[in-house]
């Protein structure tokens, strides 16, 4: 698909990463069958051949009708697309400069630029949502269904966090929503790795990995959280940490990202570099178990639904692993149908899209309790809240599990 771009966009990176991105596409329209909006709405324009279409005319120079923004952030930025693309058109990318110009371009009332703009003062500060979270909690039972549901309940106990006693170390993103509202994430992998002769640490200095702003058209924003990641990590990584781990898939796929969003840095670009290389996901750093440690003796397999994220499963290719694991270790996994389709949760999407979102985390949670597990597991917090609230049996990090088999530790 040729694209001849409009002044104010040509000779950019940014425009000339998106005529390439263009280019490839051949409109053929299998990314439709397995995108979520366009299965629930059935309209060109909420699919992802629409929604480059539409994208392609505003870096032409037409000027974009208000439904343009209205359309593309009906989007998850799940990327299935991407994963059945014939041609390996990188819509995320594309979708990310869309939006940019869209919201310049066509702009947005007063109430959906505030509510992007409270999303991004809480969200990715700790110090900030928590007590607002916990004010949420208590006035939860006086709040309509569709903002209660969207309140998690308080934290459990994360427990002891191993000390660092290991040749091998790993340094593992806090992360923002994840520290506040599920912090037994990381101090499960950290005992998990303990055990597999790894010390994971926090670096404190660092924090929210960026995602948030960058998906919600703050860029500028999205990169000063990168750069205060990056230099907080470097130190760790010349002290011999191996890998930067991170525990929601959602960061995961954003960390990996640094390179590229920085790669015009040139203070950073290397930094950035470096460390993109050294992401990892949870799943790629816990050793395959030797034996089925969750399988008691004489009990029947634990049995668990997995929902394996978009993060992970789309944007970082990585699924398959975790289902390996849970084996491994003794889990019987139930059947899910369609396992490819996103819960609805994407990060704000639930907030900003309550209806869609609502709609298809209530037919993942049928989906995923269909065949009558114990417990449903994930690899993402956004996706664990969002189906926490919809299924009638727990929704638990998948790492929780083995956490659960470890041998109790002296006190």
């Amino acid at each position: 698909m040729h694209t001849t771009l409009a002044d104010f966009i040509a000779g950019t990176p940014a425009g000339e990463e998106a005529a390439d991105i263009i280019r490839k596409c051949v409109h053929c329209g299998f990314c439709n069958a397995t995108c979520p909006t366009y299965r629930l709405l059935g309209n060109e324009l909420d699919g992802p051949r629409g929604r480059i279409y539409q994208i392609k005319e505003m870096l032409e120079g037409a000027a974009p009708a208000p439904s343009v923004l209205e359309h593309l952030d009906r989007c998850l930025s799940c990327r299935a697309c991407e994963t059945t693309c014939p041609s390996g058109v990188e819509y995320g990318r594309l979708l990310d400069t869309g939006r940019e110009i869209a919201e310049e371009r066509v702009g947005r009332r007063l109430w959906p630029r505030l509510q992007r703009r409270l999303l991004r003062l809480m969200f990715p500060f700790p110090e900030r949502m928590a007590p607002l979270l916990r004010l949420a909690q208590r006035l939860r039972g006086l709040m309509p269904r569709f903002l209660a549901e969207q309140v998690p309940p308080p934290a459990v106990d994360p427990g002891t966090w191993p000390v660092a006693r290991h040749a091998r170390s790993m340094v593992v993103l806090s992360g923002c929503v994840q520290s506040v509202v599920t912090p037994a994430t990381n101090a499960a992998a950290a005992r998990v790795l303990d055990n597999a002769g790894i010390s994971l640490q926090a670096a404190p200095a660092a924090g929210c990995c960026g995602a948030l702003s960058h998906h919600l058209a703050a860029r500028e924003e999205g990169l000063a959280f990168a750069r205060r990641n990056i230099d907080a990590w470097i130190p760790l990584i010349e002290d011999g940490a191996e890998a930067v781990v991170a525990c929601a898939s959602g960061c995961g796929v954003h960390l990996r990202d640094y390179g590229r969003l920085l790669a015009g840095d040139p203070d950073y670009a290397a930094k950035a570099a470096r460390v993109s290389q050294l992401v990892r996901d949870l799943s790629e750093v816990v050793p395959m178990p030797e034996q089925p440690v969750l399988r008691a003796e004489g009990r029947p397999a634990p049995r668990v639904a997995l929902h394996t994220p978009c993060t992970l499963q789309h944007g970082q290719r990585l699924g398959g692993r975790i289902d390996a694991l849970l084996r491994a270790a003794g889990c019987e996994l139930t059947p899910v149908p369609d396992a490819q389709l996103c819960c609805g949760s994407a990060g704000s999407y639930s907030l900003l899209q309550p209806k869609l979102s609502a709609q298809l985390g209530d037919a993942r949670a049928a989906a995923l309790q269909a065949g009558d597990p114990a417990t449903v597991v994930t690899a993402n917090v956004g996706c664990q809240l969002h189906l926490g609230a919809r299924c009638s049996v727990p929704v638990r990090h998948w790492i929780e599990l083995l956490d659960d088999a470890l041998p109790a530790r002296p006190l």
